[in-house]
This record gives C-alpha cells, structure tokens and sequence, in this order.
C-alpha cells in the first residue's frame, strides 16, 4: 500500500499490519515521505488510536531505525534505567543516576531537554560548566566502563524515526497520543539494550496527567510494551501538585542535587530517589526486595559513595577536575562554579495561617517566561533563573514571613506575574489546618511478574 492509502486505512479505524507499519517508519527513517503526510498519519493515530499489537510493532520499528546498544556480556542484567514523564524540580536523575552506579548498576541514562513548564535534565547538568552532554556510543561505553553512570543526549545515530516523529507531534497538537507517547519513551530505552525499567508516571496540576486514572492507562501500556519487548519494565505513579524539593530552576536545582548527595536532602526527593532505585535493584537481582533495595540507595546517597560517583561522572563528561571537587567539597559556595542570578526577591506570605499548597504549575509556567524555559526546541536557557521555597507544607508562617526567592535577571517578574505566584500559596487558618510535615508523592507500583 502506498503512503496515502496507509493514511487513508488508519483515518477510517483500520489496524495497521506489522508490514504497513514499518513501511510507514522506513519511508520516515529514510525521509522519502512527506512531512505533511507524516503529520497526516499522527493526526489518525491521535482521532482513531491503536490496539496493542500494532503499539508494540510501532514502538519495535522506531527502536529498530537506528542503532542498537551493545554491552560486554558481564555486564548482563545489570544495564538499567529510568525516564520520568515531566515535573517540576524534578531532579531524581541526577541522584539516582549515581546512587544506582554505586550500587553496581550501568546506567547509560539518554535524558532530554526541557520543553513548555517541565524541567529538561540536560539543561539542568549544562548549567555546569564544560559538562558535555554530547557522547558518542564508544564514549558512553568508556564512561560506563570507569564510573557506571552518565548521562546524556540522544546520540544522532539512536531512533532516528522518533526525532521526526517527536518534532512534528509538538507541531500538530498529537503530543499527548497513547499509542505516540509509549512509542517515543519504550523505543528510545529499547535502543539503550536495557536489564530494566523504571517509568515515574505522574499525574497532578503539574503533570500531562491531571488524574490517576489516566496516568494508570499510560503507566499500563507503557509496562507491556516494554516487557513485550524484553526488558523487565515497572511503573512508579506518583504526584505532581506542587514542587519536587524545594528549588525549581537548572543551576539551584544542581544546588539542591548536590546537597541531597551530601545527605542532606528534601524527603520527597529522597522518597522518589528510593523508590525509583529500589525497584531497580530489585529487578536486576541485586536485592530480594524493595524495602532492600530502597535501604542500599538510601545509604548510597547518604554514606558518600553516590556523591564520589557524581563527581567522577561530572569529570568523565568534561567537567574541569577542581571544579567537579569544589562543587562536592562538603563545605563550598557554589557560585563560585556555578551563574548566580543578577537579582534575587522575596515574596511575603500575606497573613497568618498554615501551608497547606503551593501550586507547582503556577511556579513554573512563570519561572519559564523569565528565561528558566524554552517554548520551542534550540532555544536558550537562563540557567541562574530559579526560585526557592521557603516553607514546607504544614508549616506555620506570620504575615510577613519570606516564602518564596526568586532568582532572576531579564525579565524582571511583572506585577501580574508577582500576583500569580502570591495565589499559588494557600493558607488556612491555624485552627482548621490539618498538619503535614513531609508529603508521600509515591501513590502506587506496577511491578513485572
């Protein structure tokens, strides 16, 4: 069947063959296909979705049209990774990604940037000077090889079809398509030859998700596919309300990455970070179970050895030696290494009472008009623009009490914007508040057989 015909069969409800498919991604991979046809077909995929077979087929040949990984045979059942679905102040990576390595996992972590109001790992780690995210196959496996982490960008030989794909789903509104996310995520891990997989699902304010329920469906598909395609593959859905830790912004939240790593931590950081690795270790064998394998990570990240691991991988990937040791000395000023913002404000809580919410999206939609942020791909980045909570949730404040600092240069925060951010603090009054000291974001598990 030619192109317009394969159009043509899935805009009417059709279930593409295995075959029709993976003419469809060749034609893509070898770009003999126009782009408003590809376009064409995502918007059928979107309007008429795909049942399960032709999802894994879809996900097998996007994995296929470029290279696959290879590993040395000692390293078998030991290569992990994890890809979380978007959040704010989501730096699990940049914890766990160690902690794992010092566990003994390979973890060739291919992180991407961050696109509307979610944060983007590669931009968090560029705001480091001379760390290179730019590694090649035989690079990444040196790094493996001496540190057991890094983490990096998609390489140009890697599912070639999805950096078409991806492009053009922003461009025709199908970015939040089943059948076109589980493609997206599962081929690119699949073509990282992994033991196993751990998915953050999120769902909140502050996730493509808003309800549990939906995010279950994508956690659900997610899993099959990526157990049907031989790497054992589990789901962790937690929340997206409010902020992960306490800072939002690329170098503060390297800031608050690195003191986690020097144990001193947030709890819900520290809860992900557990969770996520636990699941892993218990997955590759190298524990028995998750409570096991949540201790060996906590002790990890708090005994130091996750912290060395970071440090190595920093060095590995380009970072300056003295600059990798100043920032995990254990008593340093970081701006020293890392762009402080030109200017920094704090906003005031405007009356006596509680915490009881902080609207994650609010802080980063606006966060993103001040430079934090790119709207679309190949724009640039402030790293130094950021903000910092100052209260926890469940903590008493008096009218007047700092709440929030933000970092930034140009633009400065417009009224309307300060405004926002006032309404994205909710208060009760003491009497009725009900306090919460630390959040639990973990609400449930999807764990292989």
């Amino acid at each position: 069947m030619s192109i317009p015909d394969l159009i043509r069969k899935k805009r009417d409800g059709g279930a593409l063959s295995d075959e029709e498919i993976q003419t469809f991604i060749q034609a893509v991979t070898n770009k003999t296909v126009q782009e408003s046809q590809i376009g064409a077909m995502l918007m059928a995929i979107w309007q008429r979705g795909m049942i399960d077979t032709e999802i894994k087929t879809l996900t097998r040949e996007m994995m296929s049209s470029g290279e696959i990984m290879s590993w040395p045979e000692e390293w078998a059942g030991l290569v992990v990774d994890k890809h979380s679905t978007g959040g704010v102040g989501d730096k699990v990576s940049l914890v766990l990604a160690p902690a794992l390595a010092a566990c003994g996992c390979k973890v060739p972590m291919i992180s991407g940037r961050g696109l509307a109001h979610t944060g983007g790992t590669l931009d968090k780690l560029e705001s480091i000077p001379g760390f290179n995210i730019h590694q090649s196959a035989a690079q990444i496996l040196e790094i493996l090889g001496s540190v057991g982490c890094c983490i990096v960008g998609q390489t140009e030989m890697l599912v070639p079809a999805d950096r078409v794909l991806y492009a053009l789903r922003d461009a025709t509104s199908t970015v939040n398509s089943l059948p076109l996310i589980t493609g997206s995520i599962i081929s690119k891990k699949g073509a990282e030859s992994l033991s196993a997989l751990v998915l953050d699902v999120k769902f909140g304010r502050a996730a493509l998700y808003k309800d549990l329920e939906s995010a279950k469906q994508l956690a659900h598909l997610l899993v099959n596919v990526g157990n049907g395609l031989g790497m054992r593959t589990a789901a962790v859905l937690s929340c997206m309300d409010g902020t992960i830790g306490r800072c939002v912004g690329n170098s503060l939240e390297v800031i608050e990455s690195l003191e986690t790593l020097k144990g001193k931590g947030p709890a819900d950081l520290m809860e992900l970070v557990t969770t996520l690795g636990g699941v892993l270790l218990m997955m590759t064998g190298l524990v028995s179970d998750l409570s096991e394998g949540r201790r060996q990570i906590y002790d990890a990240v708090i005994g130091g050895a996750a912290l060395s691991k970071f440090q190595n991988m920093m060095e590995a990937q380009g970072v300056a030696n003295e600059k990798a040791r100043s920032l995990c000395s254990a008593h340093t000023d970081y701006y020293t290494v890392l762009r402080k913002s030109e200017r920094q404000m704090e906003l005031k809580t405007p009356a006596d009472g509680v915490v009881v919410d902080v609207d994650g999206l609010v802080l980063a939609e606006i966060l993103h008009k001040l430079g934090a942020g790119r709207s679309k791909p190949g724009e640039p980045v402030n790293h130094s623009v950021g903000a910092e909570l100052l209260v926890l949730l469940g903590q008493r404040v008096m009218e007047g009490d700092a709440w929030l600092r933000l970092h930034y240069e140009n633009p400065a925060p417009t009224p309307d914007q300060i405004n926002r951010l006032q309404n994205a603090l909710t208060l009760r009054s003491h009497d009725d508040a009900q306090t919460q000291q630390t959040r639990t974001l973990v609400k449930e598990l999807m764990l292989p057989n």
